[in-house]
């Protein structure tokens, strides 16, 4: 069995951004590749490409939802409602366990390089930023969400 949260950290520490990190920790469970899981998640990191909006591990488990329990009939309204409480139960347990859903308020404390650029991966990065713990926290609750209490 693999620990998605575990995953979702050691990704984001090998230098995927925060969507990416929770996308491919559940290859398995979505059945796309590491590469397409990270390039469909590419652009959500930062809080969508580092504008700090919702923080790219909520986005991240937002696409596994999709990919996972989403709706693809767009006159199914049962199915977009059923899922849209589903993304915003997720939302609602990530907030409550992180204080907000919202990345400029996650790192409130942390200054960010102005622009588009990412900052180098570095320790002194690592060690300002609780996104690992973030990515971690986001894909156990995906896990509780998709196979229960109990996780995968």
């Amino acid at each position: 069995m693999i620990d998605h949260g575990e995953r979702a950290k050691a990704l984001f520490l090998e230098g995927y951004n925060c969507a990416q990190s929770v996308a491919c920790a559940f290859c398995d469970v979505t059945g796309l590749g590491l590469k397409e899981s990270a390039q469909m998640a590419s652009s959500f990191g930062a809080g969508l490409g580092r504008l700090r909006e919702v923080c790219g591990t909520v986005s991240g488990a937002a696409l596994v939802l999709g990919i996972v329990k989403g709706y693809d009939d767009p006159k199914d309204f049962e199915a977009k409602q059923a899922h849209y409480a589903l993304v915003q139960e997720f939302a609602r347990r990530f907030k409550a366990e992180s204080g907000s859903i919202v990345c400029r308020e996650l790192l409130k404390d942390v200054q960010a390089t102005p622009g588009g650029v990412p900052e180098a991966r570095t320790a002194e990065y690592y060690k300002k930023r609780p996104c690992p713990e973030l990515a971690g926290r986001a894909a156990r609750i995906l896990d509780e969400m998709l196979f229960g209490d109990q996780g995968r």
